[in-house]
C-alpha cells in the first residue's frame, strides 16, 4: 500500500534507451544498405540486389539480437523473457526498415526505365539522403545547434560519401 502514493517508478533503462536505440538500429541499417548498394549495384540485376540488402539486414538484426540476448544471459546469469526478446527484436527493426526508401527508390527508378547500375545508384543517393537526414533528427533530439548540428548532419553525410568513394576506388581502380 505504501507504494500507492509514492512517486511513479522510472522506466526501465531499456525503456529509456528504446528511441536511441532505435535511432542508431536505422543508422546502421542505412550504412547497410548504402554499402551493398554501392558493392553489389553494378553487379546484381535489380531484385536480386533488393533481395541481397532485406536478406543481409534481417541475418545483421537478428545476430545482433541474439549477441544481446547472450550478453544479457552472460550479465544477469539468466536468459530474458520472451517479452523482452520481442520488445528486443522491435526496437532494433529500423535496422531492416530503413532500407525500405533506398530500396523503394531502386525499384522505383528501374521501373521508370533506369539501367539497373543507374537504379542502384538512385537507391544508394537515396540512402545518402536518409543517413544526412537521420543525422540531423539525432542532433535535433540531442538538442544541438549550430555547428554542432551541422557537424552530426555533415558527419552522417560523410558515411554515405565514403560509400560512394569505396564504390569508385573498387570500380575504377582495382576491378
Amino acid at each position: 500500500m505504501a507504494g500507492i502514493a509514492s512517486e511513479p517508478e522510472p522506466a526501465p533503462p531499456e525503456a529509456a534507451a528504446a528511441p536511441g536505440r532505435r535511432r542508431a538500429a536505422g543508422i546502421y541499417g542505412a550504412i547497410i544498405t548504402a554499402a551493398i548498394l554501392a558493392a553489389a549495384g553494378a553487379k546484381l540485376p535489380t531484385l536480386a540486389l533488393a533481395v541481397s540488402v532485406l536478406v543481409t539486414l534481417v541475418v545483421y538484426w537478428l545476430a545482433e539480437e541474439y549477441a544481446e540476448v547472450l550478453g544479457e544471459q552472460a550479465t544477469h546469469g539468466r536468459l530474458p523473457t520472451r517479452a523482452s526478446v520481442w520488445a528486443a527484436l522491435a526496437s532494433t527493426w529500423p535496422m531492416v526498415s530503413s532500407s525500405y526508401l533506398p530500396l523503394l527508390a531502386l525499384v522505383a527508378a528501374r521501373l521508370a526505365g533506369a539501367s539497373s547500375v543507374t537504379a542502384a545508384n538512385v537507391g544508394l543517393i537515396a540512402a545518402i539522403v536518409l543517413l544526412t537526414y537521420h543525422g540531423w533528427s539525432a542532433g535535433r533530439a540531442a538538442q544541438l545547434r549550430g555547428w554542432r548540428l551541422a557537424g552530426a548532419v555533415l558527419t552522417a553525410a560523410a558515411l554515405g560519401l565514403v560509400m560512394i568513394l569505396l564504390k569508385d576506388l573498387v570500380l575504377l581502380h582495382l576491378h
